[in-house]
């Protein structure tokens, strides 16, 4: 039997869900100009927040909730576009980094000051400061929620 959505849940729900699609188109469209999805862009910022660099296509894959075959298609279009490297792992024969390329650090230079701007004026200028542990702590138990969901490889 379904457990309906209340109608509070069911306006909750989406709000949160129209948020979703529209922010992730205005963050996209924010980033055209350098070339960049918006997945581009959360694979770059995620090598790039790594001190050499580079992930586990495995670990990238996870964090970025993206299964196998989504991660590995991506990273070869990156790859194929000099933003990404596919480098394999040197103590696992089947195991592989992604490491960000030259091109790949230039153009997330040119891209994130100009993301951060419109995360700034899309989504925190709008939240009360003292709303965004509250939005912080929905989101991660969310995520967590998800990562027990998801399929081991």
């Amino acid at each position: 039997m379904t457990h309906w959505l209340s109608d509070d849940e069911r306006r909750a729900w989406k709000a949160l869900a129209l948020m979703e699609l529209q922010l992730g188109r205005a963050l996209e469209r924010g980033l055209v100009a350098e070339g960049l999805s918006l997945s581009d862009y959360h694979v770059l910022a995620t090598l790039t927040d790594e001190p050499d660099g580079r992930r586990r296509v495995v670990e990238l894959g996870d964090e970025l909730g993206w299964e196998k075959s989504r991660i590995s298609h991506h990273v070869a279009r990156m790859a194929r576009r000099g933003l990404v490297a596919k480098v394999e792992c040197p103590t696992d024969r089947r195991g592989a980094y992604v490491v960000v390329t030259e091109v790949g650090r230039r153009v997330i230079e040119r891209a994130a000051p100009l993301h951060v701007a419109a995360v700034r004026r899309l989504v925190i200028d709008r939240v009360d400061p003292s709303d965004l542990a509250a939005v912080e702590r929905v989101a991660e138990r969310v995520l967590e929620g998800l990562a027990a969901e998801r399929p081991t490889s």
